[in-house]
């Protein structure tokens, strides 16, 4: 049982960072429960699902299926963030301004709140295979009751959600004007570490090989697999032994987004002053 609880309170707690992030990002926006929940439902199923087959994705690609699985969700949710932080230069200080802006925009579907829920789904699907997978490697090593398994998965899960709303109600208390720019950066930074993440596990699939030297090494100050090193893994992509391509690639998709940012604000602000 205390494995179960261990096992899914560690991947619930990632994934509840994610959500209570994109809760805080999306305050006030209509019918944002709808999305944000389908995202959930889709990526809890789609967590059973490729759990059902596991077997099968790991043996692709020479036995790194499973890797280069990982490596394109990571892409994705890379991608819908970053597309989220350049929407949020272009329609950011509107929005700090006024919350109902964000209704607005909404309704004219210009915020792209479907990218936030592919990103939860994307959270949810990657924390949710591993979760069924690391249970069923537990009852297969300790042979423990489904029902202790069961128990100790409800435990975690509970434990886990506590994590996401204190994280959502902690960001809510900021107040609006400084909330967008707290969350653009977290986001950012997210985007990076997954950026970063993703390399990993093309390294570890052998399909990325360049640069691959081991920057330093802290986990004698700040081990990964601690609580305190798993949260930050989360949210800025903190490893304990970065190798330099981790490292490249994380710092270019941080400038990226900046570059990004600034030209679509210059954009927004040049049309603002052509229209007025």
């Amino acid at each position: 049982m205390l494995a179960a609880i261990i096992i899914v309170f560690r991947e619930v707690f990632e994934a509840g960072l994610i959500v209570g992030i994109v809760l805080a990002v999306t305050g006030g926006v209509p019918h944002r429960n709808r999305w944000i929940g389908g995202g959930v439902l889709a990526g809890v199923l789609a967590a059973c699902l490729v759990a059902a087959f596991a077997g099968a994705l790991s043996q692709l690609f020479e036995g790194m299926g499973q890797e280069l699985f990982n490596a394109a969700i990571l892409g994705v949710a890379v991608i819908m963030l970053t597309s989220h932080n350049v929407w949020m230069a272009r329609h950011g200080k509107e929005i700090a301004s006024d919350m109902r802006a964000v209704g607005r925009a909404v309704a004219e579907g210009d915020k792209p709140l479907a990218a936030l829920a592919i990103v939860v789904g994307v959270a949810v699907l990657r924390e949710g295979s591993e979760v069924a997978l690391f249970l069923y490697g537990v009852a297969a090593s300790d042979g423990g009751s489904a029902l202790s398994l069961l128990i100790g998965g409800l435990v975690g899960l509970l434990l886990g959600a506590g994590v996401c709303l204190l994280t959502y109600f902690g960001l809510m208390r900021i107040p609006a004007r400084a909330l967008f720019a707290t969350t653009t950066a977290l986001i950012t930074l997210l985007a990076a570490g997954m950026a970063a993440q993703a390399v990993a596990f093309l390294e570890r699939a052998n399909w990325l090989t360049s640069l691959d030297t081991v920057v330093w090494d802290s986990a004698w100050l700040l081990s990964e697999t601690s609580i305190a090193g798993r949260a930050l893994h989360t949210l800025i992509g903190y490893t304990d032994q970065p190798t330099q391509m981790q490292l490249l690639v994380y710092i270019a998709v941080i400038l990226a987004t900046i570059v990004l940012m600034r030209l679509t604000g210059q954009e927004r602000s040049g049309h603002a002053v052509a229209t007025g």
